[in-house]
């Protein structure tokens, strides 16, 4: 029983300075971060029984940015915080360009590839 009061309190402890080191700034209620994080390692119960109650952010969903992208074809692209044309015409003229200078450049490297084996082939059918 002794062990449980000892180690409820730890447990407890190490999980709330966890939880408010890693919220973010501007979701923490009534203090700020570091005074949160110096209760909770100052007074360990109390602090973190404080914490819990008053400072830990409320999870609700987040909403997107003005500039994010709420779900697209590529979601392993999607992460918050991630900039999304606003304009879906000129996101498209956008995406064509890149395409266009992707298959130039591939273009460029397969000559450079097709001239460096003429020469390969020009130098082994050389002088004898």
């Amino acid at each position: 029983m002794r062990i449980v009061l000892f180690l409820v309190p730890i447990v407890l402890g190490i999980y709330c300075l966890v939880e408010a080191i890693s919220s973010r700034d501007d979701e923490v209620r009534h203090l700020s971060k570091v005074w949160w994080i110096l209760l909770i390692l100052f007074f360990p119960f109390v602090g973190s029984v404080a914490w819990l109650a008053a400072g830990r952010p409320v999870r609700a969903a987040r909403r997107p940015g003005p500039h994010e992208r709420s779900a697209t074809a590529f979601p392993e692209y999607d992460r918050p915080g991630r900039f999304a044309a606003t304009d879906p015409g000129a996101d498209e003229e956008f995406l064509k360009k890149v395409r266009e200078r992707a298959e130039e450049q591939r273009r460029k490297a397969r000559e450079q590839e097709r001239r460096g084996r003429e020469g390969d082939a020009g130098e082994d059918a050389g002088p004898a």
